[in-house]
């Protein structure tokens, strides 16, 4: 059935990177778009990037910018988060989700299956 385990968080410096990755099974990359979502402790989850299944059309949001980067590789049923120059702010647990359809959403809504989630800590 439908799952996804995310794995690669760990503690970093900050400045230091991180490649997170989703293995997903029971469906296919190619018809489901995956979210990215981070909630740390006292805040709301918040959508930090996701990817379309049929374009790969990529969303960021603007405190992760440049700094991190969705990728899939749909053969291997994964789709990886690479995180670069994190920030003590990144802190949170990071859970990949499935959406709906095909396209993306930032809302969690949009979202009907998820993770457990990995716990990524930005510190010195």
């Amino acid at each position: 059935q439908v799952q996804l385990v995310e794995s690669g968080g760990g503690l970093v410096q900050p400045g230091g990177s991180l490649r997170l990755s989703c293995v997903v099974s029971g469906f296919t990359l190619d018809y489901y778009a995956i979210g990215w979502f981070r909630q740390a402790p006292g805040k709301e989850r918040e959508a930090v990037s996701c990817i379309n299944a049929r374009d790969g059309t990529q969303y960021y949001a603007d405190s992760v910018k440049g700094r991190f980067t969705i990728s899939r590789d749909i053969p291997k049923n994964t789709v990886y988060l690479q995180m670069n120059n994190l920030k003590p702010e990144d802190t949170a647990v990071y859970t990949c989700a499935r959406s709906y359809g095909s396209s993306w959403t930032r809302e969690t809504w949009g979202y009907d299956f998820w993770g457990q989630g990995t716990q990524v800590t930005v510190d010195s």
